[in-house]
Protein backbone atom coordinates (compact mmCIF):
# COMPACT_ATOMS: atom_id res chain seq x y z
CA UNK A 1 0.00 0.00 0.00
CA UNK A 2 1.51 3.42 -0.74
CA UNK A 3 1.87 5.47 2.00
CA UNK A 4 0.96 9.20 1.68
CA UNK A 5 3.79 11.97 1.23
CA UNK A 6 2.64 14.07 3.90
CA UNK A 7 1.83 12.37 7.17
CA UNK A 8 -1.44 12.01 8.15
CA UNK A 9 -1.37 13.87 11.12
CA UNK A 10 0.49 17.01 9.60
CA UNK A 11 -2.25 17.09 6.97
CA UNK A 12 -5.19 17.35 9.44
CA UNK A 13 -3.01 20.03 11.27
CA UNK A 14 -2.43 21.90 8.07
CA UNK A 15 -6.90 21.17 7.27
CA UNK A 16 -7.43 23.51 10.33
CA UNK A 17 -5.21 26.34 9.47
CA UNK A 18 -6.52 29.23 7.67
CA UNK A 19 -10.17 27.68 7.59
CA UNK A 20 -11.53 30.85 6.27
CA UNK A 21 -9.86 29.86 3.11
CA UNK A 22 -12.40 26.85 2.31
CA UNK A 23 -10.74 24.97 -0.47
CA UNK A 24 -7.74 26.97 -1.19
CA UNK A 25 -5.52 24.69 0.70
CA UNK A 26 -1.47 25.02 1.07
CA UNK A 27 -0.97 22.45 -1.28
CA UNK A 28 -3.05 24.68 -3.98
CA UNK A 29 -0.38 25.15 -6.29
CA UNK A 30 -1.53 28.41 -9.26
CA UNK A 31 -1.20 32.09 -9.25
CA UNK A 32 -4.91 32.48 -7.09
CA UNK A 33 -5.48 36.07 -8.18
CA UNK A 34 -4.74 35.23 -12.19
CA UNK A 35 -6.74 31.79 -11.83
CA UNK A 36 -9.57 34.09 -10.88
CA UNK A 37 -9.29 36.52 -13.57
CA UNK A 38 -8.58 33.93 -16.10
CA UNK A 39 -11.82 32.38 -15.21
CA UNK A 40 -13.86 35.99 -15.02
CA UNK A 41 -12.20 36.12 -18.83
CA UNK A 42 -13.93 32.79 -20.15
CA UNK A 43 -17.21 33.70 -18.21
CA UNK A 44 -17.33 36.83 -20.12
CA UNK A 45 -16.72 35.12 -23.53
CA UNK A 46 -18.96 32.40 -22.84
CA UNK A 47 -21.43 35.33 -21.69
CA UNK A 48 -21.18 37.10 -25.08
CA UNK A 49 -21.43 33.80 -26.76
CA UNK A 50 -24.81 33.20 -25.37
CA UNK A 51 -26.11 36.60 -26.27
CA UNK A 52 -24.81 35.95 -30.21
CA UNK A 53 -26.52 32.63 -30.12
CA UNK A 54 -29.63 34.12 -28.40
CA UNK A 55 -29.55 36.90 -31.50
CA UNK A 56 -29.03 34.57 -33.86
CA UNK A 57 -31.64 32.49 -32.80
CA UNK A 58 -34.61 35.05 -33.41
CA UNK A 59 -33.17 36.47 -36.30
CA UNK A 60 -32.27 33.21 -38.30
CA UNK A 61 -34.84 33.49 -41.06
CA UNK A 62 -35.55 31.36 -44.80
CA UNK A 63 -35.81 28.22 -45.95
CA UNK A 64 -33.32 26.31 -43.48
CA UNK A 65 -33.77 28.53 -40.64
CA UNK A 66 -35.75 26.12 -38.49
CA UNK A 67 -32.91 23.20 -37.67
CA UNK A 68 -30.15 25.97 -37.61
CA UNK A 69 -32.08 28.27 -35.18
CA UNK A 70 -32.52 25.06 -32.87
CA UNK A 71 -28.86 24.42 -32.65
CA UNK A 72 -28.22 27.99 -31.80
CA UNK A 73 -31.14 27.66 -28.85
CA UNK A 74 -29.11 24.50 -28.26
CA UNK A 75 -26.11 25.78 -28.41
CA UNK A 76 -26.75 29.27 -26.29
CA UNK A 77 -28.45 27.02 -23.07
CA UNK A 78 -24.91 24.93 -23.33
CA UNK A 79 -23.04 27.76 -22.97
CA UNK A 80 -24.86 29.23 -20.11
CA UNK A 81 -24.45 25.82 -18.51
CA UNK A 82 -20.88 26.72 -18.84
CA UNK A 83 -21.04 30.51 -17.38
CA UNK A 84 -22.72 29.10 -14.62
CA UNK A 85 -19.96 26.61 -13.83
CA UNK A 86 -17.49 29.32 -14.32
CA UNK A 87 -19.31 31.68 -11.67
CA UNK A 88 -19.33 29.09 -9.11
CA UNK A 89 -15.83 28.26 -9.37
CA UNK A 90 -15.06 31.61 -9.41
CA UNK A 91 -16.90 32.08 -5.62
CA UNK A 92 -15.12 28.52 -5.10
CA UNK A 93 -12.25 29.95 -5.29
CA UNK A 94 -12.78 33.35 -3.00
CA UNK A 95 -13.49 35.79 -6.24
CA UNK A 96 -16.72 37.52 -7.60
CA UNK A 97 -17.73 36.74 -10.50
CA UNK A 98 -18.00 39.48 -13.03
CA UNK A 99 -21.11 40.28 -14.84
CA UNK A 100 -20.69 44.04 -15.63
CA UNK A 101 -22.60 44.30 -18.79
CA UNK A 102 -20.37 47.76 -19.76
CA UNK A 103 -17.05 45.70 -19.97
CA UNK A 104 -18.57 42.53 -21.02
CA UNK A 105 -17.60 42.20 -24.49
CA UNK A 106 -13.93 43.75 -23.72
CA UNK A 107 -12.98 40.85 -21.13
CA UNK A 108 -14.51 38.05 -23.77
CA UNK A 109 -11.82 36.47 -25.91
CA UNK A 110 -15.06 35.91 -28.55
CA UNK A 111 -17.14 38.82 -30.39
CA UNK A 112 -20.73 39.61 -30.19
CA UNK A 113 -21.73 39.20 -33.97
CA UNK A 114 -25.16 40.53 -35.09
CA UNK A 115 -25.21 38.93 -38.59
CA UNK A 116 -28.50 38.76 -40.57
CA UNK A 117 -27.58 35.91 -43.00
CA UNK A 118 -28.00 32.21 -42.08
CA UNK A 119 -24.49 31.06 -43.42
CA UNK A 120 -22.91 33.98 -41.97
CA UNK A 121 -24.10 33.59 -38.05
CA UNK A 122 -23.24 30.02 -38.91
CA UNK A 123 -19.40 30.69 -40.01
CA UNK A 124 -19.15 33.51 -37.28
CA UNK A 125 -20.42 31.27 -34.36
CA UNK A 126 -17.96 28.70 -35.62
CA UNK A 127 -15.05 31.35 -35.29
CA UNK A 128 -16.21 32.43 -31.95
CA UNK A 129 -16.35 28.37 -30.85
CA UNK A 130 -12.52 27.93 -32.72
CA UNK A 131 -11.93 31.02 -30.32
CA UNK A 132 -12.71 29.04 -27.06
CA UNK A 133 -10.86 25.66 -27.65
CA UNK A 134 -7.62 27.87 -28.60
CA UNK A 135 -8.37 29.79 -25.55
CA UNK A 136 -9.04 26.92 -23.12
CA UNK A 137 -6.66 24.87 -24.09
CA UNK A 138 -4.04 27.23 -23.39
CA UNK A 139 -5.85 27.79 -19.91
CA UNK A 140 -5.66 23.82 -19.43
CA UNK A 141 -2.29 23.81 -20.75
CA UNK A 142 -1.55 26.43 -17.98
CA UNK A 143 -3.06 25.31 -15.09
CA UNK A 144 -1.28 22.10 -15.46
CA UNK A 145 -1.18 20.19 -11.42
CA UNK A 146 -1.72 23.96 -9.78
CA UNK A 147 -5.39 23.80 -9.69
CA UNK A 148 -7.16 20.39 -11.14
CA UNK A 149 -10.25 21.39 -10.23
CA UNK A 150 -9.93 24.21 -12.27
CA UNK A 151 -8.31 22.73 -15.21
CA UNK A 152 -11.28 19.43 -15.07
CA UNK A 153 -13.46 22.42 -16.02
CA UNK A 154 -11.64 23.95 -18.80
CA UNK A 155 -11.20 20.39 -19.91
CA UNK A 156 -15.16 19.78 -19.60
CA UNK A 157 -15.81 23.17 -21.27
CA UNK A 158 -13.03 22.68 -24.32
CA UNK A 159 -14.82 19.27 -25.03
CA UNK A 160 -18.01 21.07 -25.58
CA UNK A 161 -16.64 23.68 -27.44
CA UNK A 162 -15.49 20.93 -29.90
CA UNK A 163 -18.88 19.80 -30.01
CA UNK A 164 -19.63 22.82 -31.41
CA UNK A 165 -17.45 23.64 -33.87
CA UNK A 166 -17.89 20.15 -35.27
CA UNK A 167 -22.05 20.74 -35.42
CA UNK A 168 -21.45 24.38 -36.95
CA UNK A 169 -19.04 23.09 -39.80
CA UNK A 170 -21.31 19.98 -40.43
CA UNK A 171 -23.69 22.56 -40.72
CA UNK A 172 -22.21 24.68 -43.15
CA UNK A 173 -21.45 21.51 -45.24
CA UNK A 174 -25.41 20.05 -45.25
CA UNK A 175 -26.61 24.28 -46.26
CA UNK A 176 -26.42 24.41 -49.92
CA UNK A 177 -25.41 28.23 -51.51
CA UNK A 178 -22.71 27.63 -48.51
CA UNK A 179 -19.02 28.71 -49.29
CA UNK A 180 -16.81 26.16 -49.27
CA UNK A 181 -13.83 27.73 -48.55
Amino acid sequence: MAEFLTDIKEIRARARQEIDKGPITSAYGADLPRVIQVCNEALATELVCVLRYKRHYYTASGLYAEPVAAEFLEHAAEEQEHADRLARRIVQLGGEPDFNPDTLSTRAHAEYDASLDLIEMIREDLVAERIAIASYTEIVQWLGDGDVTTRRIFEDLLAQEEEHADDLKALLERLPDAPRR
